[in-house]
């Protein structure tokens, strides 16, 4: 370019980042994609408690329901990624996220995780009081299980009973009261989210011990924490049972449990000791696909039940 006598001035230079590149960079930092795990359990939680209170869909609740969880998750996955960020440099399997590459800041992450907050309170406040009063006990955990592997070997625990607020949120979305079946299936969903964290710790043993980062995997090995993860999801499968009787599901419901389990198996047979080299497929593809079909065959129950849109 020139100045306005004729000299020639410097160049425009690289053009300034667009704020949908950042907004994309930050939705990738925190995968947002990876709502499907919790978001079909508190829907099975609080579609059960409209059929239980009057057989009708809410759609506004089920709506701030959905802001609720996605905006709490989407906090919880950017403050974990801030706690993180020196631990994941210094992991090869992690080096190449947007915080230690530079894609996103710590100032935009902050920002990013800030409005999420924001926008989960503000669901929280207009679904009843009672949801809002109890919010931190939904946040505390979430800011909790990040630090979690820096004095515990075991933070798939505190992860799990992060993950347990939401059906037990759902329903209290719906109802302002509390319920022992949601108890029973917000356990069931952090044992079960527990239990494929687990799995999904093995791959970062070497880092981990390197690091003095604590996990089951690295305190007891890799062996060890499959076997907790089976466990895990033994339990999990008999929480859902128990789920299953307590709210007199149907046979759709029952079927989709079968199905749950068989996924179990399918998970647990291709990872072993000895090859995690399809651990992404068993904690992505699988983990994803129990949760879609469980709510697709409860919501499935729940219709042929009376439950009415």
């Amino acid at each position: 370019m020139t100045t306005a006598d004729g000299v020639a001035g410097p160049g425009p230079g690289p053009a300034a980042p667009q704020a949908p590149g950042r907004v994309k960079a930050f939705l990738r930092l925190v995968m947002i994609e990876h709502s499907v795990f919790a978001l079909p359990f508190a829907y099975i939680a609080a579609l059960t408690a409209m059929f239980q209170a009057d057989r009708t869909v809410h759609w506004t609740e089920l709506l701030l329901v959905t802001v609720c969880m996605v905006g709490l998750r989407t906090f919880a996955m950017a403050a974990n990624r801030i706690i993180d960020r020196e631990i994941d440099a210094r992991n090869p399997r992690t080096a190449g996220r947007e915080l230690v590459t530079g894609a996103v800041s710590v100032r935009s992450a902050w920002t990013g995780a800030g409005i999420a907050l924001a926008v989960f309170l503000g669901a929280a406040a207009l679904l009843n009081p009672l949801c809002l009063m109890l919010a931190p006990v939904a946040v505390v955990p979430m800011v909790v299980y990040p630090y979690g592997k820096r004095f515990t070997n075991f933070p798939h625990a505190i992860l799990g009973l992060a993950q347990a607020m939401g059906p037990l949120g759902a329903w209290l979305a719906v109802t302002g009261a509390w319920s022992w079946d949601a108890v029973i299936l917000g356990l069931a969903v952090g044992v079960w989210i527990g239990g494929f964290d687990l799995i999904f710790a093995c791959q970062d043993v070497a880092a981990d011990r390197a690091e003095g980062v604590k996990s089951v995997p690295a305190r007891f090995g890799v062996p060890a924490a499959l076997w907790g993860a089976r466990g895990a999801h033994a339990v999990t499968t008999a929480l859902l049972a128990w789920y299953a009787v307590a709210t007199d599901a149907g046979v759709p419901f029952w079927i989709g449990l079968v199905v749950v389990v068989a996924a179990f198996l399918y998970e647990h047979t291709i990872v072993t000791p000895h090859d995690l080299s399809r651990l992404n497929r068993a904690f992505f593809t699988v983990n994803g696909f129990i949760g879609i079909a469980l709510f697709a065959c409860a919501l499935l129950d729940l219709v042929l039940r009376g439950l009415r849109w």
